[in-house]
């Protein structure tokens, strides 16, 4: 009876190292995680020459070390760990950040070979190598068959730790790469100064020293509010409230914060969880505050989220950019009022992993696995941030009644002045007085009401703004990433799985779906970038940059729906004095308009003009499209609000158009059918000295 085993091909130490970690920086951060797992006190990660596909990384560290047998056995076994929750380090007791023994594989794969050099603490006369090409199991029938040679030789100088060079790297490292490994590396071990792991991690780059000089800088002193809720090792909660000098503002006890079952403890980690959060309005900040407005944004746009940490090392993806795993950005886009963001907080979840109720994390390194464990400590920290919420609404509806009160008051006040002064008057001036004053009275209660009317309509555009705010965020989020994924990954394989006649046709259907997310995430990029606070910052704004950005981030949309955009913008550069926002707004309304009439009525050739004039102090800006033009409605009342031909139509956006073009000091006109067959309107705006 002949025997046998199972032979892997090569093809699975590519295909790991691809779908394993997925990022660069999460590549070398498992590297960096092995020199913590060593017992290093500083690991060094040095780029050479890799601003283009050749270039080395060499990761290095003054751990424990290796021997040969540590290499063969250990090292080289993939998926074989002996670390665990209930292990700790041989010398300073770290509980290993590392589970799998696969996660290395994934920065192995990005150079074409590995070179590994280490010198053990017990024998630091002698250094241990190893070469790794990985052309040779590119060319081997199983990864069985190419035989790896350790080298032992004896070594001059003492030390001990573990050198990998990376050698010519696939591909080159992008600069944002670079930012995000630097990132990444400044959060690994809790920045949040109250802590120190005994592990440094030095990045020769500039882009790490920049943002390590941030973090540095800690400002976690000068927030508003510092939220301080924790689990204790009964599942029993707390949660209390401190204001930027210290002072507790507010608490609560398990049975006030857990909004569902408050008699059954949190099945969690015991864990702590803080959040500081800023207010960032220059006009409060400054008072009793060292730092600047601007030094706090920019701090917070580097490391702003929720971020998490297990046995003091952090876990990935949770609080990297773009990744608001707590849906903070949600809540608040629902919601506005009190609510932190990733924009204006930082905050962490700590926990110990030899809990009873541990987290484990994916294979992948893409985060814990979303068992019940993990959903109870979501539960934990959502229902703190609820109750954050709950408790700042009420201060701010106690500020509103007090301030409605002094306003009655004070209105009655004048009144009682009034009348007084009315009594001063000589008899015979005195009704002629009061009839203007009547009079008065009655313009002004026209023009409260009128403005009611305007705060109304409002208001439905705000709802209806926080509605596609909300589903904007939400398509930003797992759906459009898991569909973007699974593209890359079927666009990868289908080549290989398919024969040589199949595959195209399939890769083109493939592709329509990469399309169809691409207008997606930009619908909802462009929905998200219109309501970011500094494009609402009033100041100079070029016109012809806007439109530009504008046409940019709406392009992927636009191919999506075979329409064309023509800019035939003048030579000059016209300036207005508005806000990025007020511009976008009048723009983006104009071209939905023009997709909506395309839709509707079936347009085959569609093309959007963009056209720019200046004629002395003022810009036309005219937008005219090749649909079937203004039909159905009279033209002079294209501008009410709630009038319009499309069925699911809001009727707001030329009523937006008409507002916004008046507060900018500017007159909008339309024309039925224009230039292009179409709709044009052509809108005047004063523009700056040029």
């Amino acid at each position: 009876m002949e025997k046998a085993t199972f032979r892997f091909s090569p093809r699975i130490l590519a295909r790991l190292g691809e779908e394993l970690n997925q990022t660069f920086d999460q590549s070398i951060l498992e590297l960096v995680k092995n020199a913590y797992d060593a017992d290093a006190s500083t690991c060094r990660i040095e780029l050479f020459d890799t601003t283009r596909p050749g270039g080395i990384i060499r990761v290095s560290d003054d751990g424990v070390g290796m021997d040969a047998d540590a290499i063969r056995n250990s090292w080289l076994v993939l998926g074989k760990s002996e670390k665990s929750s209930e292990t700790t380090t041989k010398k300073l007791g770290r509980t290993p950040a590392g589970s799998k023994g696969l996660g290395r594989l994934a920065a192995l794969r990005l150079g074409y070979s590995v070179f590994l050099a280490s010198v053990t603490a017990e024998s630091t006369g002698k250094i241990n190598s190893l070469h790794i090409n990985w052309d040779e199991f590119e060319k081997a029938s199983a990864v069985e068959d190419v035989l790896l040679s350790i080298e032992t030789r004896r070594k001059a100088k003492g030390g001990h730790g573990t050198v990998i060079e990376l050698k010519s790297l696939r591909s080159a490292v992008r600069i944002d790469e670079v930012k995000k490994l630097a990132r990444s590396l400044i959060l690994l071990t809790d920045p949040f100064a109250d802590q120190a792991s005994g592990f440094q991690v030095e990045l020769a780059s500039s882009e790490f020293s920049d943002i390590e000089e941030l973090v540095r800088k800690k400002y976690f002193d000068e927030a508003d509010f510092h939220l301080e809720a924790s689990i204790d090792a009964q599942g029993l909660a707390n949660v209390r409230l401190l204001d930027w000098r210290g002072e507790q503002l507010a608490a609560a006890s398990h049975d006030e914060l857990k909004r569902s079952e408050p008699e059954k403890p949190y099945l969690a980690p015991a864990c702590t969880f803080d959040l500081w959060t800023f207010l960032l309005k220059a006009g409060d900040f400054l008072q009793g505050r060292k730092s600047r407005v601007g030094e706090i944004r920019q701090w917070l746009r580097s490391f702003g989220g929720v971020h998490v940490y297990q046995d003091n090392v952090r876990v990935a993806p949770y609080g990297d950019l773009g990744n608001d795993w707590l849906q903070l950005n949600l809540a608040r886009a629902r919601s506005p009022e009190e609510r932190p963001s990733t924009n204006n907080s930082i905050g962490r979840v700590r926990m110990n992993g030899k809990s009873e109720y541990r987290l484990t994390q994916k294979t992948d390194r893409s985060g814990f696995i979303e068992d019940e464990n993990f959903v109870q400590l979501t539960a934990f920290t959502l229902d703190s941030l609820e109750w954050l919420a709950k408790w700042r609404l009420e201060q701010a509806e106690s500020r509103r009644v007090t301030e409605r009160v002094q306003a009655q008051e004070a209105a009655k006040g004048e009144q009682e002045s009034l009348n007084a002064a009315l009594l001063s008057v000589p008899q015979e001036a005195r009704a002629a007085v009061e009839v203007a004053l009547k009079k008065y009275a009655s313009t002004r209660d026209r023009e409260a009401e009128a403005l009611r009317a305007e705060i109304q309509l409002y208001r439905t555009l705000s709802t209806a703004g926080i509605t596609a705010a909300t589903f904007a965020h939400e398509s930003q989020g797992n759906p459009l990433k898991v569909i973007t994924l699974n593209v890359k990954s079927l666009q990868r394989r289908i080549p290989a799985l398919l024969p040589i006649e199949e595959a195209p046709q399939l890769l083109r259907l493939v592709e329509h779906i990469a399309v169809s997310a691409g207008a997606l995430s930009t619908l909802g990029a462009a929905t998200l970038g219109l309501i970011k606070a500094e494009k609402r910052k009033i100041g100079k704004v070029d016109l012809h940059l806007v439109i530009k950005s504008l046409v940019t981030l709406m392009k992927p949309f636009l191919e999506g729906r075979e329409t064309t955009v023509d800019l035939a913008l003048t030579q000059e550069q016209p300036f207005i004095y508005a806000s990025e926002a007020a511009f976008e707004s009048i723009l983006a309304n104009l071209i939905n308009n023009s997709l909506d009439s395309f839709r509707r009525q079936g347009t085959q050739a569609r093309s959007i003009k963009i056209e720019t004039t200046i004629s002395e102090s003022r810009c036309t800006i005219s937008v005219s499209d090749s649909g079937p033009g203004i039909v159905g409605v009279k033209l002079n009342e294209i501008w009410l609000p709630g009038v319009t031909t499309s069925a699911d139509g809001t009727g707001l956006g030329l009523t937006i158009v008409r507002d916004t073009v008046r507060d900018l000091g500017g007159n909008v006109s339309a024309i039925a059918n224009g230039r292009l067959g179409g709709a044009e309107f052509q809108i005047d705006l004063p523009i700056l000295g040029r």
